[in-house]
C-alpha cells in the first residue's frame, strides 16, 4: 500500500490554543479514511493546514511524496488535493452541466491551446459529455438543465461532489458531507462516497459515527489537537481509549 498524505508533528496554534499539537497521520491511497473526534478537536484546522487554506506552525506534511508544508492552496489543487464543500464554487445561476463543464475546463491543461483558444466552450463536446457522465455518477443526471440555485440541498451537495470530481483529485478532502441533510438525502450521499472506494482516496470527516463505521477503511481519532489512534473500525471501536474520550463508554 501507498502512502498518499503523510502529516508528521502538525502543530498549529491560535493565541495560546494549540488546535493541533503534533499530529501524526497516514492516508494511503484508495482508501476512505475517517476523522472523528469532539468538538473541539482540531478536525477543522487538520483539514485547513492539509489543504493548504492553513500554514502550521511546526510540523511537516508530505503528498505523494513531495513536501507540501509551505505549499498554497493553488499549488495544493494543482498537485491533486481537492477540498468539498467549502472550497467548490457553485454558481447558483448556472445550469448544472454549465457548473460541472466548469470544472472540467478548469482542470484541462490542453484548454486555450491551438485553435481550442478560439472556440466557446459551450460548443467543446468533449466537455460537455464528461460533466454529463459526471452529472450522471452521482444520480443527477434528469437534472442537468436545472439552474443550481433551484435544487434541493442535497442535489447541491451531490453536485458539489460532481464538480469535485470533475478536477479528478488524487486526494479528496469531505468536510461533513451530510450537513444539514435529511435522512433520504445522506443515505444517497453515504452510497455515493462509498461507490469511490478504492478508485479515489478519500479524507472524511462526519460527526455521524452509524456513517463513519459503514463508509470507512480507516479512521483516526482526534482529542485534543492530537491523534490518539488510527486503526481499522473494528479496532477504533475496541479501543478502550477512545470508547473513553470520545465514544462516551466509561466501561473497560
Amino acid at each position: 500500500m501507498t502512502v498518499l498524505l503523510e502529516a508528521a508533528g502538525l502543530k498549529r496554534h491560535f493565541g495560546g490554543l494549540w488546535a493541533t499539537n503534533g499530529v501524526d497521520l497516514q492516508v494511503t491511497a484508495g482508501e476512505i479514511h475517517a476523522l472523528i473526534g469532539p468538538n473541539g478537536a482540531g478536525k477543522t484546522t487538520l483539514i485547513h493546514l492539509i489543504s493548504g487554506a492553513l500554514l502550521p506552525d511546526a510540523g511537516t506534511l508530505h503528498f505523494a511524496g513531495s513536501d507540501i508544508t509551505q505549499c498554497n492552496t493553488h499549488d495544493r489543487v494543482a498537485l491533486g488535493i481537492t477540498r468539498s464543500y467549502q472550497i467548490t464554487q457553485i454558481f447558483p445561476r448556472l445550469t448544472l452541466l454549465e457548473n460541472v463543464r466548469l470544472a472540467v475546463q478548469s482542470r484541462r491543461r490542453d484548454w486555450g491551446s491551438s485553435l481550442r483558444f478560439w472556440r466557446p466552450a459551450s460548443v467543446d463536446r468533449q466537455m460537455i459529455e464528461e460533466a454529463e457522465d459526471w452529472l450522471a455518477r452521482v444520480g443527477l443526471a434528469a437534472a442537468v438543465s436545472q439552474l443550481a440555485g433551484d435544487v434541493s440541498h442535497g442535489e447541491r451537495r451531490a453536485l458539489e461532489l460532481a464538480m469535485a470530481l470533475a478536477t479528478r483529485p488524487r486526494l479528496l478532502l469531505l468536510d461533513e458531507p451530510m450537513a444539514g441533510m435529511g435522512p433520504e438525502e445522506s443515505e444517497h450521499m453515504t452510497r455515493l462516497i462509498a461507490s469511490l472506494r478504492g478508485t479515489q482516496t478519500v479524507l472524511l470527516v462526519e460527526h455521524d459515527m452509524d456513517i463513519v463505521f459503514r463508509l470507512a477503511d480507516q479512521i483516526s481519532v482526534l482529542v485534543a489537537g492530537r491523534i490518539i489512534t488510527s486503526g481499522t473500525p473494528a479496532a477504533v471501536r475496541e479501543n478502550h481509549e477512545v470508547r473513553r474520550a470520545y465514544l462516551g463508554d466509561e466501561q473497560s
